[in-house]
């Protein structure tokens, strides 16, 4: 088995209030992803594998980060679908999809519970459909051979500490708001399992240079 470094996409579309529109990165989430490509080239920061979802943001922050690697793109790896299940509940139970961050902290835990429970008609996948495709392709890529990098968003990577550490609904709802544009999170196998070595990283963006860059929307 060989370690797994999961890296959330760029910046996207703040301003999007629908999956499509958000599924491209901003002009920051484009050097976002270059200064996080930068910083492994000149760490010495070497993959034998790369991987990533399907989604626009995925693609464009690999490609900004010129990995020198084939990007084998996997459906699997692609965020829950945030806004789609947003309107959902709004339809259903007369929640709005707040205007501002302070609002999505209180709104992603029950936006979870919701969905976990069923609460939600029409979801595009169940909250165990997600689980399960975030611990199968996890469990897929870090069983190759060589250290391997992968490109995906934050509601997957909060959903791959969920099934590595046991994470609680709260505690989950908790490291999704937690997780930056191209933070770097890493995990090692042990015997046992997976083990979480490395969570929200971002040297890339450290300095009073860069500390108008870090986002987390």
């Amino acid at each position: 088995m060989s370690h797994v470094t999961l890296v959330r996409h760029g910046q996207a579309n703040t301003h999007a209030k629908d999956e499509i529109n958000y599924d491209r990165l901003s002009a920051l989430g484009k050097q976002q992803a270059r200064w996080l490509g930068a910083h492994m080239r000149g760490s010495g920061e070497v993959f034998a594998r790369a991987y990533s979802g399907t989604l626009r943001r995925h693609q464009e922050t690999a490609a900004e980060m010129e990995l020198g690697l084939e990007v084998v793109e996997d459906a699997r790896l692609n965020e829950l679908e945030y806004f789609t299940m947003a309107q959902l509940m709004q339809q259903q139970h007369g929640i709005a999809l707040p205007p501002d961050r302070e609002g999505f902290i209180l709104h992603l835990p029950q936006l979870f519970t919701y969905w976990r429970e069923g609460r939600l008609e029409g979801a595009p996948e169940s909250f165990a459909d997600f689980e399960a495709r975030v611990d199968d392709v996890l469990a897929e890529i870090s069983a190759g051979s060589g250290r391997a990098v992968v490109v995906t968003s934050g509601g997957l990577i909060g959903m791959a500490m969920r099934v590595t550490m046991g994470l609680e609904m709260k505690a989950l709802a908790h490291a999704c708001l937690a997780i930056e544009n191209t933070s770097v999170h890493r995990f090692q196998p042990i015997s046992t399992g997976l083990c979480l070595t490395l969570f929200n990283a971002v040297p890339h963006l450290e300095g009073a240079e860069r500390a108008l860059s870090r986002t987390h929307i």
